[in-house]
């Protein structure tokens, strides 16, 4: 069934190949939970798990056996604070408005959209639509964006001054913390140990239990709180409904954006991972619409039932290092997934109890995987204006501005601007005008 003699591989390599996938991403249990759960979008913790666990879960047991690829599923990081920010800025739109359920009904039509362009292979045509030099920006971009939550997190910027000073070491425990994380997690990836940032995490976490910092809990409980997030996506839409007709231009950019985000990040991994599995044939990936279609299916359900965006998860490439090659790794990934609702207790030691919105735990997670993702930039032409000045915009955008989508929308409109003087007209693509113009409105009238 999963070709694993032909693909010269053992169910052995393929059993360690997906263990070794989870063991390289299971930090996103802890991270998904810090952020939408009821310290975060303000969302049930036990259901942010169960929905987390079940979406991605199924998703890669449909990417194993259907399309037959050893990459793994989960929530994106980028998607998780897009979610997280679209939740926060709906929450003010109206009395009442509860933001994250109508984050949830957009994460589930983002899903529906590209489980169509997936199915009538219309992605490549988006996907080519947008310009390398904006790829590369936004996601470098995310990468900082994440990497300033996480220095808020540890506690290692605070407010003051112009914008933001560091506070030094006395009496700054998180900070601490944070650097003894950081130190453990930079050592670990240095010498290139598998699930380096997971250990980070629980080394960490170790070391705040003997300075008496976080409690033990019992690690093991039946899991619970799906109910208090699965279908909330159904008064989301009614909410979202009732708001349109006043944000509709804040409603289709962020739908652009999870769309966006969940296209370029799908087909980014799925081609860096097949390519160092060696399943690229002739430079081109068999079955991508069905491991297209599997990503938008977790999505979907994911939406359904109370999580972010899922994605393939580019810590797949440990598990074809250690030896995977068939989709049996992404199903051993997705069983192990279902295993970690029962682990729940584990995620409260972990994010234990310092202050709204420190978290010293998870903090130099996301400082270096927003270093991880800052390799975007590589791509970018330095020697063209045009190019390299709408990444750089939309990279400090992000970061300075605290928001994915301010970023987007000063590179797409400085991108089309910089083509339309220097008389470039069709190095520009239709799309980034059309949303050029769209955020001019939205910046110019709508917001205040």
């Amino acid at each position: 069934m999963f070709e694993i003699k032909d693909r010269g591989s053992t169910v052995g390599r393929e059993v360690l190949g997906g263990l070794t996938t989870f063991m390289a991403m299971s930090y996103i249990l802890f991270v998904q939970v810090g952020l939408l759960g009821d310290k975060g979008a303000g969302m049930d913790n036990g259901g942010v798990l169960m929905a987390m666990c079940i979406s991605a879960g199924i998703a890669c047991i449909l990417m194993g056996i259907w399309a037959n690829y050893p990459i793994a599923l989960a929530p994106g990081m980028g998607e998780n604070f897009i979610f997280v920010g679209f939740a926060v800025a709906m929450t003010g739109w109206g009395a009442g408005y509860l933001g994250w359920q109508m984050a949830l009904s957009l994460t589930a039509v983002a899903g529906v959209i590209f489980l169509l362009l997936s199915t009538v292979g219309f992605r490549s045509r988006v996907l080519n639509a947008i310009p390398d030099a904006l790829k590369s920006g936004i996601a470098a971009g995310i990468g900082l964006f994440i990497a300033v939550i996480g220095f808020s997190y540890g506690n290692l910027v605070v407010s003051g001054g112009a914008l933001v000073k560091f506070p030094g070491f006395k009496d700054n425990i998180v900070g601490i913390l944070t650097m003894i994380g950081l130190a453990i997690t930079i050592a670990l990836l240095a010498f290139r140990i598998r699930g380096a940032i997971l250990i980070g995490i629980l080394a960490t976490t170790g070391v705040a239990l003997l300075w008496g910092h976080t409690q033990w809990h019992t690690p093991v409980a039946m899991p619970s709180g799906l109910g208090e997030t699965a279908g909330g996506l159904v008064p989301g839409f009614a909410n979202l409904w009732e708001a349109l007709p006043g944000h509709w231009v804040e409603i289709v950019t962020m739908l652009f954006i999870l769309l966006f985000m969940d296209l370029f990040d799908t087909v980014g991994t799925l081609v860096g991972v097949a390519g160092r599995a060696g399943l690229m044939r002739n430079g081109k990936l068999p079955r991508a619409e069905k491991a297209l279609a599997a990503d938008a299916a977790g999505t979907v359900i994911g939406g359904c039932l109370g999580s972010s965006t899922v994605t393939s998860y580019i810590e797949s490439v440990t598990g074809v290092q250690a030896g995977a090659r068939t989709g049996l790794a992404a199903v051993v990934t997705g069983l192990c997934l279902f295993a970690a609702m029962f682990f729940e207790p584990l995620v409260h030691v972990v994010m234990g109890d310092f202050g709204v919105g420190k978290y010293p735990m998870i903090a130099p997670a996301l400082i270096l995987v927003g270093a991880m993702m800052m390799r975007a930039m590589r791509d970018i032409d330095w020697d063209n204006a045009t190019e390299y000045i709408p990444a750089f915009l939309t990279m400090v955008t992000m970061a300075l501005a605290y928001s994915i989508s301010a970023g987007i929308a000063i590179g797409f409109v400085s991108y089309a601007f910089g083509k339309l003087i220097t008389g470039r007209v069709k190095e520009c693509p239709l799309i980034v005008y059309i949303f050029a113009v769209l955020f001019i409105i939205q910046y110019a009238f709508v917001m205040r």
